[in-house]
């Protein structure tokens, strides 16, 4: 079975790519938090400072999850706001730049 992806607000992802053009648009728009369902359970979620991001993935709501590194990758990061008004920083050992996700 393939797995499908649909935005939170039930926007469904026609492709990887079609994902990809819409999380570009939410953070330039001024949207730093995005989660998605998959036809399985699956929660990923992405937050960004508009330079880097921390993308997890949960198998389901009660999943501490994992997340995507950058070894190596020095320094910290903050700006990560969620939706809740909640201010973050990471390790960017714990984000990806952007321009890969």
């Amino acid at each position: 079975m393939i797995e499908s992806w649909a935005f939170s607000d039930s926007v469904a992802a026609s492709s990887p790519e079609a994902v990809l053009v819409r999380l570009r648009a939410r953070v330039a728009g001024g949207q730093s938090e995005t989660w998605l369902t998959s036809s399985a359970g699956r929660l990923p979620a992405i937050v960004s400072n508009r330079e880097r991001a921390m993308v997890m993935l949960l198998d389901g709501a009660d999943d501490p999850g994992e997340h995507a590194m950058d070894p190596g990758a020095g320094g910290r990061s903050n700006g990560f706001v969620l939706a809740n008004g909640q201010h973050d920083e990471y390790s960017n050992e714990e984000t990806v730049p952007l321009g890969d996700t």
